[in-house]
């Protein structure tokens, strides 16, 4: 049952503009539409149900077993949704300017969005030994492959002698990538974020546990109202602060999806975002006498070549032949659930058509 939330009630009413709310969706709507349903905003997730907003109040959808009632598609954080005006259930998910997905973690590997409608995402690292350049291809390759491109943002430049040195082999994974490095304990410092940070634009923090994501969020929002955790001594790993996905309207009209932590980032059908991060290799590659060259004692090999001549990084080579594959284990792994889910949903199907109505209903 749909149950009414008070929408910000610390806060001035909201409009569906405020939340973001463009021609493009208004495209999607016909006038029929907008006189009987009433657009949406998925702004949290729940593990029982989702919270929308309407920018004047929010609404509790219940959640099926294949997302939310009555929508034949798992929604993300971001999403919009159509509100049937008279009952207040999603009647239609609307087409997506972008998402972010990936393999869900555990044995079932379905796949699972993260967040939709994001104009930037910000993948956030620190300036401490949790800096990686491996993983941060990961989260690159994430958001290429999504279509929106992304600004490093590197937390804990305070702890650290030379932060610009973390700036400088961030840049390296892709020419002309903006990396900011920023103290999220000091406005100032996170004012370098402002060209991104505009009224209606939707933004998305991604990034593993403790690495400061939640006090960027606190610095950007004017306000500590977020609960920061502290990092673990000895291995300067984070805690969890963060628990569920969540949109947040800042003072300054900026949307910002905030994620927890992510440890197990998995790629799925990522192929062409992990195509756009390692270009250079890519074109390597097409160099290549043999189509399907395996670039390890295959003749007049232009990647080999290359890693003798000193022109291409052995750590990139290695993490994006780690990624390829991974992303192909991926597709299969998702697969192979999606063809179990329509062999269970079939027999379910012959099941009930087999029933005979009992002409009584108890």
């Amino acid at each position: 049952m749909n149950e009414s939330l008070s929408a910000f009630p610390h806060e001035p009413e909201r409009t569906i503009s405020d939340l973001g709310w463009s021609d493009f969706f208004q495209g999607q709507c016909t006038a029929e539409d907008l006189e009987n349903l009433l657009p949406a905003r998925v702004v949290s997730m729940h593990r029982g149900h989702v919270v929308v907003s309407t920018g004047s109040e929010e609404h509790l959808l219940p959640v099926a077993d294949k997302g939310i009632l009555r929508l034949n598609e798992q929604p993300a954080v971001g999403d919009w949704v159509l509100l049937e005006k008279s009952t207040m259930l999603p009647a239609r998910l609307l087409d997506r300017t972008s998402v972010f997905k990936r393999l869900a973690p555990g044995a079932g590997k379905g796949v699972q969005p993260i967040a939709a409608n994001v104009d930037t995402v910000f993948i956030v690292s620190s300036c401490t030994e949790e800096f990686n350049l491996n993983r941060l291809e990961r989260y690159l390759c994430l958001a290429l492959d999504s279509g929106v491109e992304p600004v490093v943002v590197l937390t804990k430049a305070d702890l650290a002698e030379d932060p610009q040195n973390y700036c400088r082999r961030a840049e390296t994974i892709r020419q002309g990538m903006p990396v900011m490095a920023v103290n999220g304990h000091d406005p100032e410092s996170v004012k370098v974020l402002e060209p991104w940070c505009r009224p209606g634009q939707t933004i998305v923090m991604l990034g593993s546990s403790g690495v400061g994501k939640t006090t960027l969020l606190n610095a950007l929002n004017g306000s500590n109202i977020h609960k920061v955790g502290d990092v673990r001594k000895g291995d300067g790993k984070g805690r969890h602060t963060t628990t569920r996905r969540t949109l947040h309207v800042l003072p300054s009209g900026v949307l910002l999806v905030d994620v927890p932590g992510i440890r197990e980032l998995q790629l799925h059908e990522c192929r062409d975002g992990i195509a756009r991060a390692f270009a250079d290799i890519t074109e390597l590659e097409q160099q290549c006498r043999f189509a399907d060259c395996s670039h390890e004692n295959e003749p007049d090999c232009a990647i080999r070549m290359a890693l003798q001549d000193g022109e291409v990084d052995p750590r990139r080579v290695d993490n994006y032949r780690k990624l390829l594959e991974e992303a192909d284990e991926g597709l299969q792994a998702a697969s192979g659930k999606q063809r179990r889910n329509a062999a269970r949903a079939a027999i379910a199907r012959r099941r009930g058509a087999g029933r005979k109505p009992s002409g009584k209903r108890r």
